[in-house]
């Protein structure tokens, strides 16, 4: 049989002749689409075009998503209020996880939808599974909390968290990426539901997020994502790193194994999640914190404050800082949190993302890499003032010079091999004062 001749064919061949060709540029109406993305589950949904400025940065991986993506449908799914307040974290947990599924369920129905309307759409994840052979850079393919301020559904606050002028921080994300226009897209709100009265500041247990509107990605990640990624592969690595179970137990206490255990059975677990549960922006919540602000703090902040918990920071830094100076009531436990550069460009990127301010008081310099061999780059990290600049290429007069293989560089960040032996065999070369390499290795504990 001739393509010609098969059925499927000449069905859709008299369906044109009958109706004419399909319009493959189709232009949705923006109330419409809204009110079928809240039908279908969404507590509120906005638009974006990806042509935006604002998301210039993000297009490609869009693009690399669906390469037919005009349109942005950032979708907004509330969390209940008490299961993000309690301390038993189980049931904060519990919530998280039930709107995920909320969330993905929601978006794959609005896909289905608008699929049968010959419209072209596809949902992403909202939050996991991200895309694992990009990691140690960037694993998430849609930037969620950037496309919601876009699509003018709330601003990101103090604590980094997008706050929704109705239903505050306690929300969830998702996207769908359309093939088609919409009659309207959203802005950016102007004004931001945030309060600034950093009750975020003062529960958070590792210091993170801090008076100054500093936010300190890595001891955030550290602790409240130990049962994930990087943490999780510091676990498997105590696990074969361990003699017999005598040792393993020293080092891990049946807790923690237990918790990993509901990591991988019940779906990803969190540590924290304070501040999240504290802040009293938003519409529904407001008049609560408004009518009885020292009772809101005795009930909400000092409980979380005070109770007894293990706190996870690498050795050296900020975050371990804080908990001894703030926290002392609280266990500290020493770890690592598995974030090791794959690349010296992807060393290079994480920079700024582990630097530790604190540590860096007193430090003003600038230090060059040239890496050489398999993957050459150069770079710059200029600190000053507790502020880190990467540039990458050579960019100023250094105070210090690393020449380094760039596979040997890579092995010493994963501690497979020595500095002393990679300085005698000129795998690695410094020109400066070792006491300034000293000084910018403080900045990094991760």
């Amino acid at each position: 049989m001739s393509l010609e001749d098969h059925p499927t064919v000449k069905w859709y061949q008299d369906e044109v002749a009958a109706t004419g060709p399909r319009d493959r540029h189709h232009c949705l109406d923006a109330q419409e689409l809204r009110e079928l993305c809240i039908q279908a589950g969404a507590d509120d949904a906005g638009f974006v075009e990806i042509d935006r400025p604002a998301l210039a940065d993000q297009k490609a991986d869009l693009l690399y998503l669906m390469p037919s993506t005009r349109t942005i449908a950032s979708l907004v799914f509330r969390l209940n209020r008490e299961p993000l307040r309690t301390l038993a974290h189980s049931v904060t947990n519990l919530e998280f996880s039930s709107v995920s599924k909320q969330a993905n369920a929601t978006a794959r129905t609005i896909v289905s939808a608008l699929e049968r309307r010959g419209i072209r759409c596809l949902n992403t994840t909202a939050g996991f599974p991200y895309e694992a052979d990009r990691w140690l850079g960037q694993t998430w393919l849609t930037c969620d909390k950037i496309l919601a301020e876009q699509a003018g559904l709330g601003r990101m606050g103090w604590n980094r968290l997008v706050i929704h002028p109705e239903f505050g921080d306690g929300i969830m994300l998702a996207n769908v990426l359309l093939d088609a226009e919409v009659s309207s897209n959203g802005a950016k709100l102007k004004e931001n539901p945030c309060l600034e009265c950093k009750l975020c500041v003062s529960v958070c247990p590792t210091g993170a997020i801090a008076q100054d509107g500093h936010f300190d990605f890595v001891s955030c990640y550290t602790h409240n994502y130990r049962e994930r990624l990087g943490g999780f592969s510091h676990w498997i690595e105590t696990i074969v790193s361990s003699k017999n179970p005598k040792e393993y137990r020293k080092r891990v206490t049946d807790a923690e194994t237990i918790s990993m255990w509901q990591n991988l059975s019940i779906g990803p677990q969190t540590r924290c999640d304070r501040c999240m549960a504290v802040c009293p922006a938003g519409k529904e919540v407001i008049g609560e914190y408004l009518s009885d602000r020292k009772g809101y703090v005795q009930s909400l902040v000092k409980p979380m404050k005070a109770k007894e918990e293990t706190i996870y920071a690498v050795a050296g830094s900020d975050a371990e800082a804080h908990v001894k100076a703030r926290l002392s009531h609280k266990r500290l436990k020493r770890v690592s949190n598995g974030l090791r550069p794959s690349s010296t460009q992807g060393f290079l990127r994480s920079l700024p993302i582990v630097f530790q301010r604190n540590q860096s008081e007193g430090l003003n310099a600038t230090f060059h890499f040239t890496f050489v061999g398999a993957e050459p780059c150069k770079g710059t990290a200029v600190i000053r003032d507790r502020k880190i600049e990467v540039f990458p290429d050579h960019v100023g007069s250094a105070d210090l010079h690393l020449t380094a293989d760039s596979n040997t560089w890579l092995k010493f960040l994963a501690k497979e091999t020595s500095l002393p032996w990679a300085l005698i065999t000129r795998k690695i070369r410094i020109k400066g004062s070792p006491k300034l390499m000293a000084a910018f290795a403080r900045c990094f504990p991760a």
